[in-house]
């Protein structure tokens, strides 16, 4: 039987790990772990606790404290059977460990959120890649550098005011996204995994707060998705944008994390050159408006 440490009181922390553990069980079937089901009606979705319990080799009582939040140090090799126990995979495996301990250290006061500051010579670079769409994003998916055609890809988003450009929110309630994507499923599925898994590990955090909250209140698809408590989805590094004024462009997306700016991310969409996905990149930035100013300053 796996080791059990002893337990703590503190609920606060230990309440997302029993969230993800629940998410995780009820979507989990039974016959997926190997178990054989009666004819029976079953009125729990997924495993039961006792069943979970069982194949990780710990107490019902335990796992009911852990899933209560009411645990919130489980050992290592805890962490590891459940994993096992429920088929997770290395990320969602390593998203258990980070809840796991976050809960241990919990902190009733939330982190600041990162800043949202650009720096000079980040904006230099975004203009150098012209004609590419490139952008600079926050981790709760606030857009906020850009330069022509990278907000320009995003039909529509320069209506919106710059504090609400935000990638998530596009993708669920500006009209022209489902039009814009025709992977818009694949799409909001790994958009919100990403911000479960980063919602996950700082639950408190403002900026965090503030776009879920407005998502889970304005789009049902949204909070259907978030429900399931997903952390990974489908990342593809080719996309398909239709768009209303260039025409369809398949372009790869690169991201990466900005040096010494905890929680930007740069991302980049390349064509090959002399395709037509590269020139509807030309005829895009061309068309984009031209910012007279820094685009980060626009306020």
């Amino acid at each position: 039987m796996a080791s059990e440490r002893s337990t703590s009181t503190g609920g606060g922390g230990g309440m997302e790990l029993g969230r993800f553990l629940r998410a995780r069980r009820t979507q989990t079937a039974p016959e997926q772990v190997g178990l054989t089901v009666g004819t029976g009606l079953r009125r729990t979705p997924g495993l039961r606790r006792e069943e979970l319990a069982t194949l990780a080799g710990i107490s019902i009582d335990y796992y009911v404290r852990l899933e209560r939040g009411k645990e919130t140090r489980p050992s290592p090799s805890v962490l590891d059977a459940l994993a096992r126990a429920l088929h997770l995979d290395d990320q969602e495996h390593q998203h258990l460990r980070e809840l796991a301990a976050r809960a241990a250290r919990y902190a009733p006061e939330p982190p600041p959120a990162p800043g949202r500051t650009v720096r000079p010579h980040l904006k230099l670079l975004l203009e150098s890649m012209r004609p590419e769409p490139a952008y600079i994003v926050s981790r709760s998916m606030d857009v906020l550098a850009w330069n022509p055609s990278g907000l320009a890809l995003y039909a529509g988003m320069d209506d919106w005011p710059v504090k609400q450009r935000n990638l998530a929110r596009y993708l669920f309630l500006h009209p022209a996204a489902r039009e814009l994507f025709p992977d818009w499923e694949n799409l909001v599925r790994a958009c919100v995994s990403r911000l479960r898994a980063t919602a996950g590990t700082a639950p408190d955090a403002p900026d965090l707060a503030t776009v879920v909250g407005e998502l889970l209140l304005k789009s049902p698809d949204f909070a259907r998705l978030w429900e399931r408590y997903d952390v990974t989805g489908r990342k593809t590094a080719l996309k398909t944008f239709r768009h209303p004024h260039v025409g369809t462009i398949g372009l790869t997306a690169q991201s990466m994390d900005v040096e010494g700016t905890p929680g930007q991310r740069l991302v980049v969409y390349v064509a090959e050159p002399a395709t037509p996905d590269h020139d509807a990149l030309l005829l895009l930035d061309m068309t984009a408006p031209q910012p007279s100013r820094a685009p980060t300053e626009k306020r």
